[in-house]
């Protein structure tokens, strides 16, 4: 059986936002939706940045054994486009963007997800959220602190911990490979959507409207009528048997840039360096038998002018809690306690024993007078894999225990 895709991409900058930030492509190959945040400019860039690299990769010369290693490659070029450009454009630090990419290679869909955009997947009428947000929320909701109920209203809900962006630390996206099945129906969207709409009204829209414009454009006014704080950003896409098509209503042929990355043309151009220009620079060659690009903004409704900015304070108050070393400007985290290693010492933390890249999210506060190497070497084990607390107290109750055993054996 040979599968394909229809696919249709939308990207409205909804109804509050100044400018929109979110990119956005789809290709018979290539799924991509990009949320980009860093002021009024950095945004624009960053989301840009990350589909003029995954935009090449849409073709046929990936097998199911490389396509994941091809994608993980862009996103790290990617991440290496936005160092540079920030470090030679002060104006343009903190720039980031989330990505969230399905690259078809025969039947299998490889996937590449790093941020707070989503992968949805309708099969056999059922929705699955198929991505797992890279969020501060979405940490607190696995780690029991919070419910999935009180994470889609809390006040940190778009705090990120892994982006790709000019922040120097490791880039590691989540990478999957998926059964491609006819039948199936992908949506891939910006927090804009699915932090407007609910779960059961993206279920109930992907089931009941067939034609993949005709949902894409539902889904867009959905998100309108919610109030729109945020950039609307999706791509929706079905997974089609080619052999068993009659209706004349092949699979898609030509590729769609949406969103900031479109902003500096109507059509596909030929010239400029820029990302958008890369990006339409390969669309235009790879396709120069087919009609041009349409025009998006004639099939969709009138712009409004707003944008949200994803706020990167995720990024800035853990960098701000590296300085200060005590508080991270989370509440919750002076709550929790554990027992760690500290200078070869057994010491008390405040916080997570978790670190995005090279930042701490915690600190020492306390440290004992017991050296690590004076220990059995089963409780080093358990220090140096962390010992939860309940409390402040709680936790020294531990580390006095310790050091009285150690005393003890002593």
């Amino acid at each position: 059986m040979t599968i394909a895709l229809r696919y249709a991409a939308r990207s409205d900058v909804g109804l509050v936002r100044a400018n929109n930030q979110d990119s956005a492509y789809a290709g018979p190959h290539l799924l991509v939706v990009a949320d980009g945040m860093g002021g009024h400019a950095g945004g624009d860039v960053a989301s840009s940045v990350a589909v003029a690299h995954l935009a090449p990769l849409d073709d046929e010369a990936h097998g199911p054994d490389d396509a994941l290693d091809e994608l993980g490659k862009a996103i790290s070029t990617a991440h290496d486009e936005l160092l540079q450009r920030a470090e030679e454009n002060p104006e343009l630090a903190g720039l980031g963007t989330t990505v969230t990419a399905l690259l078809r290679t025969g039947n299998k869909l490889a996937m590449a997800h790093i941020g707070d955009s989503r992968a949805y997947l309708l099969r056999e009428g059922e929705l699955t959220q198929v991505t797992t947000d890279h969020s501060f929320v979405q940490h607190l909701v696995n780690t029991g602190k919070i419910t999935p109920e009180e994470a889609e209203h809390h006040p940190q809900r778009s705090v990120l911990l892994r982006v790709l962006g000019d922040f120097d630390m490791e880039i590691v996206p989540d990478l999957s490979v998926r059964e491609a099945r006819a039948g199936d129906r992908w949506m891939l969207c910006s927090d804009g959507l699915s932090g407007v709409v609910s779960n059961d009204t993206l279920a109930e829209t992907l089931r009941g409207v067939a034609d993949v414009d005709a949902c894409a454009d539902t889904l867009v006014e959905l998100a309108l009528r919610g109030g729109a704080p945020d950039n609307v950003t999706l791509v929706v896409g079905d997974v089609v048997e080619v052999d068993a098509m009659r209706d004349g209503a092949g699979p898609a042929t030509t590729s769609s840039v949406v969103g900031a990355a479109a902003l500096d043309r109507n059509r596909p151009t030929l010239g400029g360096s820029s990302a958008a220009a890369r990006a339409a620079q390969h669309s235009a060659r790879s396709r120069a038998d087919q009609p041009p690009l349409p025009e998006e903004e004639d099939d969709e409704p009138p712009r409004r002018t707003g944008r949200r900015i994803l706020t990167a304070l995720g990024v800035l108050l853990v960098l701000a809690a590296v300085g200060a070393g005590v508080y991270l400007g989370y509440g919750w985290t002076q709550d929790q306690y554990y027992l760690g290693v500290d200078d070869d010492r057994v010491a008390i933390f405040q916080g997570i024993p978790q670190s995005v890249g090279p930042l701490e999210l915690s600190s020492v506060v306390e440290t004992g007078t017991t050296e690590l190497a004076d220990l059995p070497g089963f409780v080093q084990d358990r220090v140096e894999q962390t010992i939860p607390a309940s409390s402040l107290d709680d936790a020294r109750d531990r580390l006095e225990t310790i050091e009285s055993e150690a005393a003890g054996d002593s």
